[in-house]
C-alpha cells in the first residue's frame, strides 16, 4: 500500500507539470494567473510526495 501512495503522490506532481506545460504552450488571456496557480499547486504536492516517500522509506527501516 505504501508504493501506492508513492505512486499517486508522484503521479499527481506529474500531472500538474503536464498542465503547466500544456498552458504555457496554449497561451491566450489568463495563462499567466492560470500558470501561477498551477506553479503553486505543483509546489505543493511535491513537498507532499516528498513528505510521503521519506515517511514510508522511515517506516521501512523500523
Amino acid at each position: 500500500m505504501s508504493n501506492l501512495l508513492v505512486f499517486i503522490a508522484a503521479s499527481a506532481v506529474f500531472v500538474v507539470l503536464l498542465a503547466g506545460f500544456f498552458n504555457m504552450f496554449r497561451g491566450g488571456e489568463g495563462a499567466p494567473q492560470r500558470s501561477q496557480m498551477l506553479m503553486r499547486w505543483r509546489v505543493g504536492l511535491q513537498f507532499l510526495a516528498l513528505a510521503i516517500a521519506l515517511t514510508v522509506l522511515w517506516f521501512r527501516g523500523r
